[in-house]
């Protein structure tokens, strides 16, 4: 039995990445893990979440408003709204914190969302995340939500699972065919904890493969097989039109410049992982650039943004040409 519990508006600060974008706060619509589906993939965590058939779930308000409220006085910058659940149809509780993201202006990341927790009326501040080893209902949603805003996978590169050549080309072709517009592999954690509960998933997608499965994950190339497959899963989306990341989207309270110039530098900052220094100081600068509450096409215009721009001149130019493009 799951009893679920109404509660007030949970909504978590601290800066994460996922999938190279960054995230400055996290609504949080139905709390516990519990019930359906038997396991998920939290791309934050980068880990599997084995959830029991019973416990208690704390749910959010179906109250626009309150999560307006609550998410207002969270940092600048983009917020995770999900997981979601299949109790939405009946408690709305992620549909009414994605609405109450937008109202406070924010860029809004919907994660698994349920059909029924679209907003009615999606717009530039939406994008939709389905995480983890898409299944039939998962893709029946992607699709679903493909129609009405940015959607599209982040798949759970697990080697000996969903790292075969064969299971890849598969799921680029469904992504493709759902109206996906990008699939982004993220490689599940390779700690002793993250293996176990790898195992104990592939057991419940396909039971009785558990012994065959365990050692490979624990005795094969973890690592260097994730790797492999990301780059073959790069390669293969390019070849389809897809994106290896979610677009940024753009909430309602933001200088579109501004959000065109944090999304260009997120991703230079995934383009270049090896130099940790510059990643991390791109990150900062896409920190900046969400806290600024005024349009910097003018600064730039005027040729005043290299004076208030407090990182290394070198990453200057990429927020201009961001800011401004050039003229065709």
């Amino acid at each position: 039995m799951i009893i679920f519990e109404r509660g007030d508006p949970v909504v978590r600060g601290g800066e994460v990445e996922v999938a190279g974008r960054r995230i400055a706060a996290r609504a949080i619509p139905y709390g516990g893990e519990a019930g359906p589906p038997t396991y998920r993939f939290d791309p934050v965590g980068r880990t599997i979440v084995l959830r029991p058939a019973e416990g208690r779930v704390e749910t959010g308000p179906a109250d626009v408003e309150l999560w307006r409220r609550a998410i207002a006085r969270t940092a600048a910058g983009p917020v995770l709204v999900g997981p979601g659940s299949p109790a939405e149809q009946v408690r709305g509780a992620a549909r009414a914190a994605a609405e109450g993201a937008c109202r406070a202006g924010r860029a809004v990341y919907l994660l698994d969302p349920e059909t029924a927790a679209l907003p009615e009326a999606p717009s530039e501040p939406f994008v939709a995340l389905f995480a983890g080893i898409p299944d039939e209902p998962m893709w029946r949603k992607l699709q679903a939500a493909a129609v009405r805003m940015p959607s599209g996978l982040l798949l759970a590169v697990i080697p000996g699972w969903t790292t075969q050549d064969a299971y890849l080309d598969g799921a680029l072709e469904r992504a493709a065919r759902v109206g996906a517009v990008f699939i982004a592999g993220i490689a599940v954690e390779g700690d002793g904890e993250s293996r176990r509960r790898v195992v104990a998933a592939r057991g419940l997608a396909e039971p009785g493969s558990e012994e065959a499965f365990f050692d490979r994950v624990h005795h094969g190339d973890w690592s260097g097989e994730a790797a492999r497959a990301l780059d073959r899963l790069q390669e293969g989306a390019a070849r389809r039109g897809l994106s290896v990341r979610p677009p940024r989207p753009r909430g309602e309270a933001e200088p579109p410049g501004n959000a065109a110039a944090a999304a260009r530098l997120e991703e230079l900052a995934d383009g270049d992982p090896a130099n940790e220094h510059r990643a991390a100081l791109l990150r900062a600068a896409v920190r900046w650039l969400d806290e600024r509450g005024r349009d910097l096409r003018p600064v730039v215009a005027e040729g005043n943004f290299r004076k208030i721009f407090p990182f290394d001149p070198e990453i200057a130019p990429e927020v201009e040409r961001a800011l401004v493009p050039p003229s065709p």
